[in-house]
């Protein structure tokens, strides 16, 4: 029978209605929402009759996605929902049209189940309501804390998030789950609030690798190269890369990368360690650079109408604006890395990084430093978040796989073998013993 434990695959096989299955999210959500917060907007009696209608529907006419959860980042158009960008200038705003993705998701059988907090536009550090479901003086963090807070306290088994910086790869890291950050551009943003043009990027969080392939096929993202063996661990090559921002990591992040060399190393896998080139140094600055520039461009609107209501991180953006010769310095940049990172990917199966600085931080003023990730986003590759380690202090910490791209279904497909794998050091089974269970 499925219950709010379910994730997204296992509910599709499990026969279960609809309605009993939204029943058990719904009852979980009761007792969490105090201590999680995760949701922007929630009505269960409105989640209840989408539940009721997707059970009606004939069999032979059901989506593949039929009647699973779905949490919405609350910068996502929603049709019968609002979209407020944890913003006070947008309160009650509700546009009656969906996002494009959340369309295709919807036009597959999946139920919008409601909207998950977000930083305010999914643009700055500044903390939500949102805490932590393993930790609850912790952040979630940010952009995507409620999705990430969501599905990491089982209460839906998929949300949506997107990535300018690190907002889906280091809530995933916190909240003890998976993440996908596709390649760039490969998901239509129509109907998404936009900070960056030149980096935001749409992606999922979920609790299974099976579910982000479900979610893949779903929306139609597709490489080249149609292979659909699984992949074999055994033999296969991986780098593990600290980059240049390494020095920010913290001792969890440390132990857990080292644990994880040694537990791909035992599987018969190979593992280099590979240094980049010098020029790659220069990633953080040209990326800040270009998220800078954009932003003023995407928040102008805001400040003309109502500045005092926007956060100082926004006001920055705004009134703080590099050089446009710098902003093109970092465009060129940038363009000219992402051939050679892909050149240097395409060497391994993947290659192994870490998510974030280390466990969740203490407090709720930040969703905490996304250093880790700013560089794969810019370089536009995609990049899956795996669960699977612990910190000093008992909470998550997970390390990205890293692809070229437009290799999104291949870094898939090598996931599902590393992820059991990673479930070595010690987190999933700490989680469903936790005393929130």
């Amino acid at each position: 029978m499925a219950s709010y434990r379910t994730t997204a695959t296992e509910f599709l096989a499990s026969g279960e209605t609809v309605e009993n299955y939204v029943r058990s999210l719904l009852d979980r959500i009761a007792v969490r929402d105090p201590d999680v917060q995760a949701w922007a907007y929630l009505d269960p009696e409105y989640v209840l009759s989408q539940a009721r209608q997707l059970d009606a529907i004939p069999v032979s006419q059901r989506g593949q996605l039929h009647g699973i959860p779905i949490g919405v980042k609350d910068i996502m158009y929603t049709q019968d929902m609002p979209t407020q960008y944890n913003s006070p200038i947008y309160q009650g705003d509700a546009p009656v049209v969906d996002a494009a993705l959340v369309a295709m998701l919807r036009s597959a059988g999946a139920l919008i189940f409601g909207k998950t907090t977000t930083t305010e536009f999914a643009s700055v550090t500044t903390g939500t309501k949102t805490r932590n479901p393993h930790g609850p003086t912790r952040t979630p963090g940010g952009s995507s804390s409620g999705s990430g807070a969501a599905v990491g306290d089982l209460q839906v088994p998929v949300a949506l998030g997107t990535q300018t910086f690190g907002s889906l790869i280091r809530p995933a890291s916190f909240n003890g789950i998976f993440a996908f950050k596709p390649t760039w551009g490969a998901i239509s943003r129509e109907g998404v609030k936009i900070c960056s043009l030149t980096l935001d990027t749409m992606g999922f969080f979920a609790r299974s690798v099976a579910d982000l392939e479900l979610l893949a096929e779903a929306v139609k993202l597709e490489d080249d190269e149609k292979v659909h063996a699984p992949f074999k661990v055994v033999g296969a090559k991986f780098a593990v890369c600290k980059t240049h921002v390494w020095p920010k990591v913290g001792p969890g992040t440390v132990d857990a990368l080292n644990l994880a060399v040694q537990l791909l190393r035992a599987q018969g896998a190979a593992v280099d360690e590979l240094e980049l080139p010098d020029e790659f140094a220069i990633i953080t600055t040209a990326h800040q650079q270009v998220l800078q520039r954009d932003a003023r461009t995407s928040f102008m609107s805001q400040y003309i109408r109502a500045k005092s209501q926007l956060d100082p991180q926004l006001i920055e953006f705004v009134e703080n604006p590099i050089s446009n010769r710098d902003y093109l310095t970092g465009l060129d940049v940038l363009a000219s890395l992402r051939p050679k990172m892909d050149h240097i990917l395409n060497a391994y199966a993947a290659i192994l990084t870490p998510s974030a600085v280390d466990e969740a931080p203490e407090g709720l003023a930040s969703t905490g430093s996304p250093a880790l990730c700013g560089m794969w986003t810019a370089l536009h590759v995609p990049v899956v978040n795996i669960p699977g380690f612990v910190g000093k202090h008992g909470m998550p910490i997970g390390l990205s796989l890293v692809a070229a791209r437009h290799q999104d279904r291949r870094l898939l497909r090598v996931c599902a073998s590393v992820a059991p794998i990673f479930e070595g050091g010690g987190w999933k089974s700490g989680f469903f013993k936790s005393s929130h269970e």
